[in-house]
Order: C-alpha cells, then sequence, then structure tokens
C-alpha cells in the first residue's frame, strides 16, 4: 500500500467564514463521508488546515495506487456537488508512520 496527500481546495479564500446554506450542507456530507473512510482505515486523517492565505482540507489515504484515491475523491460529495472547490491528489514519496 501506498500514502497520498488530498488536498481539498476552498472555492474562495474567505471561506468558510461565508459559507452558504447549501455549502454548509455540503459541508457536513463531506464531514460524514471522510468520517466513514477513517473508521474503514482509508483516511488515517483529514480535516481542516488553518491556512492564513486561506482555509484547505487534508486527507491522508491509503491506497495501492492513485486511481484508487481518485475514486474516494470523485465520490467526496463536495467535488460531487459542483460548487466550486478543487483538489489535488499527490503521493507521498515516504510514509513514517508511529506505532
Amino acid at each position: 500500500m501506498s500514502y497520498f496527500v488530498y488536498r481539498l481546495i476552498s472555492p474562495r479564500t474567505t471561506f468558510p467564514k461565508d459559507m452558504t446554506d447549501t455549502e454548509a450542507k455540503v459541508m457536513k456530507a463531506h464531514s460524514t463521508y471522510w468520517s466513514d473512510l477513517a473508521s474503514k482505515k482509508i483516511a488515517i486523517i483529514a480535516g481542516p488546515v488553518l491556512d492564513p492565505m486561506g482555509m484547505w482540507g487534508l486527507a491522508v489515504v491509503e491506497a495501492k495506487d492513485k486511481s484508487e484515491v481518485s475514486t474516494y475523491v470523485t465520490n467526496d460529495p463536495v467535488i460531487k456537488a459542483n460548487i466550486g472547490f478543487r483538489f489535488e491528489i499527490h503521493p507521498m514519496a515516504q510514509a513514517i508512520l508511529r506505532k
């Protein structure tokens, strides 16, 4: 198995302070989705990153290849909703895990 970083990029730098009702509903589904992947030991960690340039989401995913991660990402409710979020997927060259 390999490890990948999924970076979820918000539709604007002011997000989530000015989140719409639709965005809030989709973000709740997004959180539930990634909580489920974490409980299945697919996502190792997931959550928002408080970057001063604008908040973004991070997940570290264990998968056999990038294609598998792409499947998780394209099924993410926030991506499926097509409301302005973008994403990046990057393989990790090495992962040191705590025991």
